[in-house]
């Protein structure tokens, strides 16, 4: 017999953790979040002051067999006068009985706080994993996003939700021929708005003491109208700086500061763990960190994280200083940046890695239904 339940033992919460690490154990595509980040948030339910969560298991014969998190992004639902539950965190074999079962419990569980729509997958924020897996299965995924299996895409459709949005991601490479009159404008830029990038060194830990306010500022002012984002809450900022502390390197980061070191652009690359999480099911067990720690001090893949330019300097050339140090990233022994997502409908941010060797290689979707 199948049942759907609401996650609320110790128990449950560690089968709603570990059910993907069963369920992709020998699927070499598959990268696991981090274990201890995932029972976390099954602890505290996120930011209590801007959304409301709610976590289910399928279960048949006592055995799990499926799972789906809800959230009520308040600050969304109140900027843009909707009432949408977001959800994410699904994973289940290819049966539409254990998905029916899951996405009716949370339309259930929505429609008795007043939601009318259901939207996803998307998490708590824009930096959070989110968007279905539709193309490029054979593709590793990203630290930074979630892998899923081809038949997802027939549940969710299955379940009556259908496409409101696709993102699309590319594999860069360092071009055959450097385009030196990137590096031209970029230096040309810099000097006619009387800017500068950031000094990187210094620790980690007071580069980010110094920029961080700068930066999510300049996140939020320019990422405020992209799909499905929200202002990032301090106590989002500061989980959020807990978790990707220990991927970050000074090197893979471009602040761009005017005088009063104030951010008013930046290009974020993380260092790929990609391979070094997955032996341990993203526990951070001994060997773990050290294959962590090596990969951040010496990567061979890097994730392009975030890029933004305040709207008062979008023309003044800024965008060609992150790409032409990204191109620097890629002409020493970084082999590739993966750019996790990219708007379709975003032109002017596609048309920008005609500068590398570019191949699109993956598309994720977000779906919409009404409730």
């Amino acid at each position: 017999m199948l049942t759907v339940k609401e996650v609320k033992t110790a128990r449950d919460r560690r089968e709603f953790v570990e059910l993907p690490l069963r369920m992709y154990k020998n699927c070499k595509e598959f990268t696991p979040p981090l274990y201890s980040d995932e029972m976390k948030l099954l602890r505290t339910g996120g930011d209590a002051s801007i959304s409301e969560s709610v976590f289910f298991l399928a279960e048949r014969d006592g055995r799990t067999v499926g799972r789906i998190q809800g959230i009520i992004q308040k600050q969304y639902n109140g900027i843009h006068e909707k009432k949408q539950v977001r959800f994410t965190r699904f994973d289940a074999p290819n049966d539409k009985e254990i998905s029916r079962s899951l996405f009716s419990a949370l339309e259930n569980w929505a429609r008795e706080r007043g939601m009318t729509e259901l939207v996803g997958p998307l998490g708590y924020s824009d930096l959070d994993r989110e968007g279905l897996l539709v193309e490029g299965f054979s593709e590793g995924a990203t630290f930074e996003e979630q892998y899923n299996y081809e038949y997802y895409g027939s549940l969710v459709e299955d379940a009556g939700l259908k496409k409101d949005a696709d993102w699309l991601e590319f594999e860069l490479r360092a071009p055959e021929k450097r385009n030196e009159m990137l590096s031209r404008v970029a230096n040309r830029a810099l000097e006619l708005s009387g800017l500068h990038i950031a000094d990187r060194n210094m620790s980690k830990k007071q580069y980010i003491a110094k920029y961080r306010d700068g930066f999510f500022d300049c996140l939020d002012k320019c990422y405020s109208k992209l799909y499905g984002t929200v202002p990032i809450s301090r106590a989002m900022q500061d989980e959020l700086v807990s978790q990707f502390m220990m991927i970050l390197n000074n090197d893979y980061l471009v602040f761009i500061c005017d005088k009063d070191e104030r951010v008013v652009a930046f290009g974020l690359c993380f260092p790929s763990i990609a391979e070094a999480v997955k032996p341990s099911g993203g526990r951070l067990t001994l060997p773990a960190l050290f294959r962590i720690l090596s990969a951040v001090k010496n990567p061979k893949v890097i994730d392009l994280g975030l890029v933004a330019v305040l709207p008062e300097y979008q023309n003044a050339g800024l965008n060609a200083v992150i790409l032409d140090a990204l191109v620097d990233m890629l002409s020493g022994k970084v082999e590739k940046c993966e750019t996790n997502l990219n708007l379709e409908t975003n032109t002017a941010v596609l048309a920008q890695w005609k500068h590398f060797t570019a191949r699109q290689h993956k598309r994720r979707r977000s779906y919409k239904k009404s409730i």
